[in-house]
């Protein structure tokens, strides 16, 4: 307790860490109070909204902005799918491959071209949410007037979250995107909590703590996924450079053991709605469309589960092979004069460190599949889905993730500033060190 004590003290003696976390948490509470401010025009009490699927995993992030017709209730999540789309378009098309490599101006102009994308997939998005999720029936004003007026408030609402991100990057203690998005998911944790809690009554508090603290190994397990690497050691030469002898050293090569994060399973999941989507156009003629569309309904189903972990190690297997390649990292070592010791240079490297990378993805797959289900197993046994969702999937990796790099960013300050660590022995480490970002 008292090194506790003496570490929050260290803290808040660096001044510009001092800082950046009060600018956090001012950040933090700006997005917290634009998520309660319902859209005008709409009758909150005759709300009624319930997202399931994708939308409701939607609502998660947006810490309930979704569900209560916000001001913020697209948040920062068209600007990550335009993220999304222009990392796809940068592996597929030379001229942002170009872009990519022209340092930082192509950067700025990358980071132009997604601001735009977001405006455009917000505006469309925008469109479909007031025409399509909030009833007619708790509009106050025409339709029409509310429509336009609500196209451009939840527009400024999403460039006004991207710009809270940027400025809890450039003045906070950095991720910005990925902080607001995990506070509206810890925003629940309270109120699933406390749900689960009356749920169970006053005779349920033993199982109470026992869920507590199976939900305690369980985030223990994410934090092994996302921290576990495979090190592979590169020698490099020694070279003469004028009088000086250089190289020489010992470094390794950390490939992760998911190196996917959490994109398989939103993948994943704007899939799952297809089967029941599908066997509905026909589930009026066949018996069997119709008992297809039934199994699909529940997230708590054999089937939905069995279908969702498959794709979520196929989706595991795509995203790494299009975000690790093998050929550039063995082409950047030879240049470097870095090699793999037992390893010819050049194509045997890629070959050894593809080979590898998939040996790792496979268990990595199964255990990101298995953290999607573990919700829909703890709502079997009776959970409340409020505090079902806490137990794995997106929500939890996003939190530990997040979480990880703060920690990670607070103890550089600390090192830097030559204090104690947060960690008694080893250091700790994020997701930034190896690139990382849950837009990314």
């Amino acid at each position: 307790m008292n090194r506790l004590i003496t570490t929050f003290k260290n803290i808040f003696a660096i001044d510009e860490l001092r800082s950046r976390i009060l600018n956090t948490l001012l950040f933090i509470t700006a997005f917290r109070l634009g998520s309660a401010i319902v859209l005008p025009g709409v009758d909150p009490n005759k709300l009624n909204l319930n997202p399931q699927g994708l939308l409701g995993l939607l609502d998660t992030f947006l810490g309930g902005a979704f569900s209560k017709a916000s001001i913020f209730a697209l948040g920062i999540m068209p600007y990550i799918s335009a993220s999304i789309a222009i990392q796809l378009l940068t592996l597929a098309l030379p001229y942002f491959q170009k872009m990519q490599k022209e340092g930082e101006s192509g950067r700025k102009r990358l980071n132009q071209i997604t601001r735009i994308l977001t405006i455009v997939v917000t505006a469309v998005q925008a469109l479909t949410y007031v025409r399509t999720t909030i009833p007619k029936e708790a509009l106050l004003i025409d339709q029409g007037l509310f429509t336009i007026s609500s196209l451009f408030i939840l527009t400024a609402g999403t460039i006004f979250c991207m710009w809270l991100g940027e400025r809890i990057t450039d003045k906070g203690i950095g991720n910005g995107i990925s902080m607001i998005i995990m506070i509206g998911i810890v925003s629940r944790l309270p109120g699933a909590l406390i749900g689960e809690q009356q749920s169970r009554g006053t005779g349920g508090i033993l199982i109470f703590v026992l869920e507590l603290v199976a939900l305690y190994f369980v985030v223990m397990g994410a934090v092994v996924l996302t921290q576990a690497v495979r090190r592979i050691p590169i020698q490099y030469a020694k070279q003469v450079i004028g009088n000086k002898v250089v190289g020489g050293q010992r470094q390794y090569l950390p490939l992760k053991l998911n190196a996917a994060g959490v994109m398989p399973i939103i993948f994943a999941q704007a899939l799952m709605f297809i089967p029941t989507y599908v066997a509905g156009l026909f589930s009026e003629k066949s018996d069997f469309a119709a008992g297809i569309q039934n199994a699909f309904q529940s997230y708590t189903t054999w089937q939905y589960n069995v279908l969702f972990a498959l794709l979520i190690i196929v989706f595991t297997f795509f995203y790494t092979a299009i975000s690790v390649n093998p050929v550039q990292i063995a082409d950047d070592m030879k240049r470097s004069g870095g090699f793999i010791p037992g390893v010819k240079p050049g194509f045997q490297t890629s070959e050894y460190i593809g080979t590898v990378l998939d040996r790792i993805t496979l268990p990595g797959a199964i255990m990101l599949a298995i953290v999607a289900i573990l919700p829909a197993i703890a709502n079997i046994f009776g959970m409340t889905s409020g505090f079902a969702q806490f137990f794995g999937g997106t929500s939890l990796l996003i939190m530990v993730g997040v979480v990880l790099d703060t920690l990670q960013q607070i103890e550089s300050y600390l090192l830097m500033r030559r204090y104690e660590g947060l960690m008694k022995s080893g250091r700790l480490q994020g997701r930034t060190t190896t690139g990382e970002t849950v837009a990314a």
